[in-house]
């Protein structure tokens, strides 16, 4: 069954930048094969009558914060701070398993795997680097944020499992692609007799939270949030009140 895409959020808009918060499943970008998807860039042009300026992406499961130029000159200045390493990304992730260090940083080059779907760790790949804090800790999963100071594909998602600890819900580098409300609730989850359970969450669990730059008209460091889907937020609010540590 084909989901629903969520309401797509302005968060802030002045003459130079855009910052939307994106809906899970909605695409960045235009799809090279299928253009008439429905995409963030295509909304944004459509929404203001105008161009817009591809700064930086997000994958199609994820969800979160993103920022889009609205003059060649502000293009340029952003590309140039993303480029350079120079802007504060954050993000909210769920793992499998406790985490037993409360902070660390997950130094590991990657590279893309020869099959073209996927990277892996390698020696000879990209230097990649991943800062993490744990946030929340629960009986089977850790709430984590993951601050990324390389924007390698999939860097968090394989930092994370290269450490033991993969996200909750990841078809290609975790343990299951969706994840049930019994495995959460153990043996107090009750499935009526012709009842069929269906998954609490079936994407990717990755949240751009938050984004840091130097705004690049005035100079000034501004940081922009972007609130939890509500798929993600659903996770959450059940392992609060059924997979809490006590």
């Amino acid at each position: 069954m084909k989901k629903k895409l969520q309401q797509i959020t302005v968060l802030h808009e002045d003459e130079d930048i855009i910052v939307v918060n994106k809906p899970p499943r909605l695409l960045t970008v235009p799809d090279r094969y299928a253009p008439e998807k429905p995409n963030l860039y295509h909304w944004l042009q459509k929404r203001q009558d105008d161009k817009v300026f591809i700064v930086h992406r997000l994958d199609k499961e994820t969800s979160g914060i993103i920022v889009f130029a609205k003059n060649e000159t502000a293009h340029r200045h952003l590309s140039i701070q993303f480029e350079k390493r120079q802007t504060d990304k954050s993000y909210l992730t769920l793992v499998d398993g406790q985490m037993y260090k409360e902070e660390g940083v997950i130094e590991k080059p990657i590279a893309l795997h020869k099959n073209g779907k996927r990277m892996l760790v390698t020696r000879s790949g990209k230097p990649s680097v991943t800062e993490y804090k744990v946030l929340e800790s629960f009986k089977r999963f850790t709430l984590v944020e993951a601050m990324i100071k390389t924007g390698r594909l999939h860097q968090i998602r394989i930092h994370f499992e290269s450490i033991g600890y993969p996200l909750a819900i990841d078809a290609i580098y975790g343990k299951r692609e969706g994840l049930y409300l019994s495995e959460v609730k153990g043996k107090r989850y009750n499935l009526g007799k012709y009842e069929e359970e269906k998954y609490l969450m079936d994407r990717v669990i990755l949240h751009a939270w938050k984004l840091g730059i130097t705004h690049p008209r005035t100079e000034e460091q501004v940081e922009f949030e972007a609130e939890l889907p509500k798929d993600f937020s659903a996770v959450l609010k059940q392992l609060r009140k059924w997979g809490a540590n006590k």
